[in-house]
């Protein structure tokens, strides 16, 4: 029984660390959208808190988007020094959970479509694309606490419409 729990241990243990190199650099109008912890720290996102022992968040203060802000910007990094790298970066204002529609709205007047992920056109997630970006947009719909922006590399796997 003993062995058994040790063996789990150690198995939860070897989880814990980064085991992939960084995701190649992607940008998008300025702001870094993938890559290692040098590219986010010459982006500026240098005021970072370590969660937990398996990851590490980073902020930068006052981003600019689509000519609309300032919003806060964040990109949580994978390992606990970060060294996984990062695969997308989240905007948000602290204060107006609508601020980040002039995100939305600047980016339909340049061309971008959009789709909701939801059943009925409903909730859940926007997702803004445009031929020949390399970066998809999704906002959320339905949130908690703060609605967030996440700007994502096209070969992410996250939701799609």
């Amino acid at each position: 029984m003993l062995k058994r729990a040790c063996l789990a241990g150690l198995l939860l243990l070897a989880g814990c660390g980064p085991h992939r190199p960084p995701p190649p650099g992607t940008m998008f109008e300025g702001l870094p959208v993938s890559g290692s912890m040098a590219d986010a720290q010459r982006a500026g996102f240098t005021d970072c808190v370590k969660t937990d022992a398996i990851s590490l968040s980073c902020r930068r203060h006052r981003v600019m988007l689509a000519g609309a802000g300032p919003y806060e910007a964040g990109l949580d990094l994978v390992g606990g020094d970060g060294s996984g790298g990062f695969d997308q970066v989240i905007l948000w204002h602290d204060r107006d959970q609508d601020a980040v529609y002039k995100i939305t709205d600047a980016l339909e007047k340049q061309g971008w479509q959009h789709c909701n992920t939801a059943t009925n056109d409903h909730g859940d997630q926007m997702i803004y694309t445009r031929k020949g970006e390399r970066v998809r947009i999704s906002m959320d719909l339905s949130y908690w606490n703060k609605r967030r922006l996440r700007v994502l590399p096209m070969w992410s796997k996250e939701r799609r419409c």
